[in-house]
């Protein structure tokens, strides 16, 4: 491979990454497969992070619509934040790679405590860290946490792994003259309300001049050839 256009990601997946056709549960293959895509980023010398979602196992937005407290719909979500990172953990270590995973709410028994220089420590001694439990405070979304912690252990680039090959103007599922970016600006997906994350992280990797690039983590290809320079998928920047 040739030289590396980034040396420290932060990998962002939503938690439905995780599951089977339904879109609920984890489902160990799947499990498997997204291991197996980290571990090939992660042999070329690439250092890690992972933030992942909980929408596999608890959509807060059902809670709210029946009059559920929004702080209690959140850290019920942070919970099952919590219960995909260990998911990955295992997945990751039978295929023979060191992870950490950190909790952003103490959870002395199944994960370290979130603290910044121990994770950069944990990345540079070639540990995949997987960062759970979102930012700790109900209001954020694993978007917001990714941002969080992608400017905070000084990542190169987020990377939102979607199913399809970057962002577009429409639905490509739905609509086949879908145009799709190559590049945007920031402030171009904020006064778009492009589907690409919810605002507060894209004003924070704005803020901070943090990359974000969008692919697709299904194509076998695509993570690593965007990891040496190709232009794959839809980057935002500044």
């Amino acid at each position: 491979m040739s030289e590396l256009k980034y040396k420290r990601i932060l990998l962002k997946l939503s938690g439905e990454a995780l599951a089977g056709p339904s879109g609920f549960g984890i489902e160990p293959l799947e499990v498997e497969s997204i291991a197996s895509r980290v571990k090939e980023v992660h042999a070329t010398g690439v250092e890690v992070a992972v933030v992942i979602g909980a929408g596999n196992l608890w959509r807060g937005k059902q809670g709210l619509d029946r009059g559920m407290d929004r702080a209690t719909a959140d850290y019920m979500g942070m919970l099952g934040t919590m219960m995909n990172a260990l998911s990955l953990m295992d997945g990751l270590e039978r295929a023979g790679v060191y992870t950490r995973v950190m909790s952003a709410i103490e959870m002395r028994a199944i994960a370290e405590p979130y603290i910044r220089r121990r994770a950069i420590r944990h990345l540079e001694k070639g540990r995949v860290v997987i960062f759970g439990a979102g930012t700790g405070n109900p209001y954020f979304s694993t978007d917001t946490a990714a941002a969080l912690r992608a400017t905070e252990i000084e990542a190169d680039v987020v990377i939102k792994a979607t199913k399809v090959d970057g962002v577009y103007d429409a639905d490509p599922k739905k609509n086949p003259d879908a145009k799709k970016f190559e590049q945007l600006k920031y402030i171009e997906v904020l006064n778009r309300r492009l589907e690409v994350m919810d605002s507060t992280a894209i004003s924070l990797c704005m803020e901070n001049h943090l990359p974000i690039l969008v692919l697709n983590l299904w194509d076998s290809t695509a993570l690593p050839r965007a990891l040496e320079g190709e232009r794959v998928g839809t980057l935002v920047s500044g």
